[in-house]
């Protein structure tokens, strides 16, 4: 690890994993530092992602493909089933990873690219120079040292610390940070080519259940709920022991892990002086589902390209790092995300009888692709008492 580079990437996740990679590829000097001993852990993530999207930055691997999902299952309060096939889910199936190899094996081809990685590597403080950021203080393994860049990628995860101490608000609602628990269970009856979403203000209020597969008998079995709704005996540990009491009674926990997932809007801006924020910290999360995995790649490669370029023209300014922001806000992940920002605002505020209500009149329905516009429409066609909100959502999404 030198003392100076063009970029400094913080997080070891696919996010900064894809930045460094895509930078190192350009031609730039780039080091990736990881707070942890090692990449990959512990798993925070419920590590699904679609095949398609995948497929725009890695091709799969079987060594770190967990399992292959063909269909989808979306069950309501009252038990009624929505079944989505492959060709209609779209990216509600998909691969379920195994992140403690797959983000490995991104950080293995950011440094075959060229960085240098260091794990064990701490950020403590930005390098301040007439208001650029310009690297970063440093403990690495214990020994406090500085890392100057003409350019920082902030890929740290939701926690986000950088990007605040650098001067950018990365505040997330209290309503808006899921609370989440997910226990690694084998012994279980599941479907294992099927992820299964469970809906229920009695078993997650303004949230869900889910079961990934990741082998016949195994899968990531986790509960996500608003920070707002944690209180004693009702934390999100706390429904996923009763969801599992009563799901998978014989299963047996071999991992458990909790964190927070945000689900609110992206930061307002995601680039400073010498800085650019990408993946979780930029808080680009899908606000429907949770997931992340695509979104941080996606990020991270856009990062990566334009600080390259901005590094080879001598000019890392706000103004010139605007064209990440820009990018990543107008392309079709960023319009997304504010589709699904104003989706999960409708739905989480419904009550069980209304799911349920909601889940009858389209378990049933043949949609030839499962998409929230498709939904929105068929919901409108037979939920008249619910017209005007669904209009309204329907038409603030057009």
């Amino acid at each position: 690890m030198k003392t100076n580079y063009d970029l400094l990437v913080i997080g070891g996740g696919p996010a900064g994993a894809i930045a460094a990679k895509t930078a190192a590829e350009a031609g730039l000097s780039v080091c990736l530092i990881e707070k942890r001993p090692a990449i990959g852990t512990p798993v925070r993530c419920a590590e699904g992602i679609g095949k398609d999207l995948l497929k725009e930055f890695i091709e799969p691997d079987e060594r770190w493909i967990s399992a292959d999902i063909e269909r989808a299952k979306i069950i309501a309060p009252n038990g009624t089933a929505i079944h989505l096939e492959q060709d209609q889910a779209g990216n509600e199936v998909g691969y379920i990873l195994d992140r403690k190899v797959f983000d490995r094996e991104l950080v293995w081809q950011a440094a075959e690219a060229g960085s240098d990685v260091a794990v064990k590597t701490r950020a403590v403080a930005p390098i301040m120079e007439r208001g650029a950021v310009k690297g970063a203080r440093v403990i690495s393994c214990g020994a406090a040292r500085n890392i100057g860049a003409d350019a920082v990628i902030a890929a740290d995860g939701v926690e986000s610390k950088f990007a605040r101490w650098a001067g950018i608000d990365t505040t997330v609602p209290l309503r808006e940070m899921m609370s989440c628990a997910q226990y690694l269970m084998t012994d279980i009856p599941i479907d294992p080519a099927s992820t299964d979403f469970y809906l229920g203000n009695e078993i997650a209020p303004q949230g869900y259940a889910w079961v990934f597969p990741k082998g016949e008998r195994t899968a990531n079995v986790g509960i996500g709920i608003p920070g707002s709704k944690n209180r004693d005996g009702g934390r999100a540990r706390d429904y996923l022991d009763r969801f599992v009491a009563k799901a998978f009674p014989g299963g047996k926990v071999i991992e458990c892990i909790v964190g927070g997932v945000s689900v609110c809007r992206p930061l307002s801006c995601t680039v400073a002086d010498g800085l650019m924020v990408v993946g979780d910290a930029a808080r680009v999360v899908d606000p429907v589902t949770g997931g992340g995995i695509y979104n941080a790649m996606f990020t991270g490669r856009l990062a990566g390209t334009v600080v390259a370029a901005c590094v080879s023209a001598g000019d890392c300014s706000k103004d010139a790092l605007m064209q990440y922001d820009e990018g990543w806000r107008t392309s079709h992940m960023g319009r997304l995300l504010e589709r699904n920002y104003k989706v999960k605002e409708f739905f989480i505020n419904l009550s069980d009888p209304q799911l349920n209500a909601l889940a009858e009149s389209i378990a049933s329905i043949d949609l030839h692709e499962f998409t929230v516009m498709a939904l929105i429409k068929e919901l409108i066609k037979r939920n008249p008492k619910m017209l005007f909100e669904l209009k309204g959502l329907k038409d603030s999404l057009s």
